[in-house]
């Protein structure tokens, strides 16, 4: 007898591993990180440089996290597809709150690409992608999506409060 797919349930599980990505991101956890993407796993980073394979991803991230203060993500799911019962693709914007602030940078926020696999009936990464938001020539999409991310900021903010 064949599982029918839980679409429902695989779509929040796969959102739950993007929120995950994100958290343990925030905590700066390479290793942990890391943990979510399959052993062949993609990395596309903000700035293009392209990151293959769990183990390169693990190196990459550590000296990163070692040597730089990163900003903190605050992420919103657009859209989880799920492509056949076994691979899904997950959009969402981002946006970066920096160290020691309580407001997102704008200059940074960023469209977001995860694909997810199941693996022995788990989701986990193959491949990320962290594209900046710039809306060359269209200031009112640069705002309007710094808006919507502040108002999930606030939300945030007022809950953890």
């Amino acid at each position: 007898m064949t599982r029918e797919p839980n679409i429902v349930t695989d779509e929040k599980e796969v959102s739950l591993l993007y929120q995950e990505l994100l958290k343990r991101w925030n905590k700066r956890r390479a290793s942990e990180m890391t943990d979510l993407f399959t052993e062949d796993g993609n990395l596309v980073g903000f700035d293009g440089s392209q990151i293959n394979g769990r183990s390169e991803a693990r190196s990459v991230l550590s000296q990163i996290f070692a040597n730089h203060q990163t900003a903190a993500y605050l992420g919103i799911v657009k859209e989880v597809r799920l492509l056949s019962p076994d691979v899904a693709i997950l959009r969402a914007v981002a946006g970066m709150v920096p160290p020691g602030e309580s407001d997102i940078n704008p200059e940074v926020n960023a469209v977001q690409t995860l694909v997810a696999v199941k693996q022995q009936n788990n989701w986990i990464i193959a491949l990320f992608q962290n594209t900046p938001a710039a809306f060359h020539g269209r200031p009112e999409l640069s705002e309007r999506l710094t808006e919507e991310l502040r108002q999930v900021l606030r939300t945030t903010s007022n809950e953890n409060d």
